[in-house]
C-alpha cells in the first residue's frame, strides 16, 4: 500500500459518512493523480480553468471535476458542458454568467456561493451582509441553469484553531439560516464545503459536508 492510498484511508475514516472527501490535484503529477484514483477517489477538484481542462484530458472520464478557484466570467464557457460543481460563485454576475452557458448545453449546474469571513483581504466571497443581501433577492427563475447547493468558505491561514473555529461558525449560521428560510424548499441547498489540509478537523466540528483536501492526500 502506497502512502498516498494509507493517508486516503485514514482521512476517509476521519470523515465518516457525513462528509465527503473532494482530493485537490493542483500542482500533482498524473502519476500521483492516478495512485488516488486506483485507491477508489473519484472526485477531483482544481483550482484554474486551463489546469483543470488539461487534468481532464489526460485522466479517465469517470472523475467528478469540481472548480475550487476564483472563476472568470469568460472561462465558464469552457468548463459548463460537464463541471460536477462550481464552489466559488463569488457574485450575481458570475451566477448569470454560468446559468447562461449551462442551458447552451441543456443542463443545470450545481454551484455554491462563497462567503468571505477570512482576515486575508486577497480572499475572494460575499461578505455575509452581501450573502443575505443576495439571497433574500434571490428568484431561481431568474438563474434557470443553477442549482444553488450551499456554501463554501476558506478560514484564514493561522494556526490560531479558535480563530478558525470562529469563523467556521460564522459560516455554519449564515448556511442554517437560509437553510431554515430563503432555501427551506430548495432540498439541493445541503452542502458546506469547508475545511483543508490544514484546518478540515475543525471544519467538521461546524458540519462540513465537503472538505477540499489536497497535501494531506499526497503528503
Amino acid at each position: 500500500m502506497t502512502a498516498i492510498s494509507e493517508n486516503l484511508g485514514r482521512i476517509r475514516m476521519e470523515l465518516g459518512a457525513q462528509c465527503r472527501l473532494l482530493v485537490v490535484s493542483k500542482y500533482r503529477q498524473v502519476d500521483e493523480i492516478m495512485q488516488v484514483y486506483d485507491a477508489g477517489q473519484r472526485l477531483f477538484a482544481e483550482n484554474r480553468v486551463q489546469a483543470l481542462l488539461e487534468r481532464r484530458e489526460a485522466l479517465p472520464a469517470d472523475i467528478e471535476w469540481h472548480l475550487i478557484g476564483h472563476l472568470q466570467r469568460n472561462k465558464v464557457k469552457y468548463i459548463a458542458p460537464f463541471i460536477a460543481m462550481i464552489h466559488a460563485v463569488d457574485s450575481p454576475e458570475l451566477l448569470l454568467e454560468i446559468s447562461r452557458q449551462a442551458l447552451k448545453h441543456e443542463r443545470s449546474i450545481p454551484c455554491l456561493l462563497q462567503v468571505h469571513v477570512a482576515m486575508e483581504e486577497t480572499k475572494f466571497g460575499f461578505s455575509s451582509e452581501e450573502l443575505l443581501d443576495f439571497c433574500n433577492r434571490f428568484q431561481p427563475e431568474d438563474y434557470p441553469g443553477v442549482h444553488i447547493c450551499g456554501l463554501m468558505a476558506m478560514a484564514s491561514n493561522t494556526d490560531n484553531e479558535a480563530q478558525v473555529s470562529g469563523e467556521f461558525a460564522r459560516v455554519k449560521q449564515l448556511f442554517d439560516t437560509l437553510r431554515a428560510g430563503v432555501f427551506a424548499h430548495n432540498p439541493d441547498f445541503r452542502e458546506l464545503s469547508i475545511g483543508m489540509s490544514s484546518d478540515y478537523r475543525i471544519a467538521l466540528q461546524h458540519g462540513s459536508t465537503i472538505v477540499r483536501i489536497g497535501s494531506a492526500v499526497f503528503g
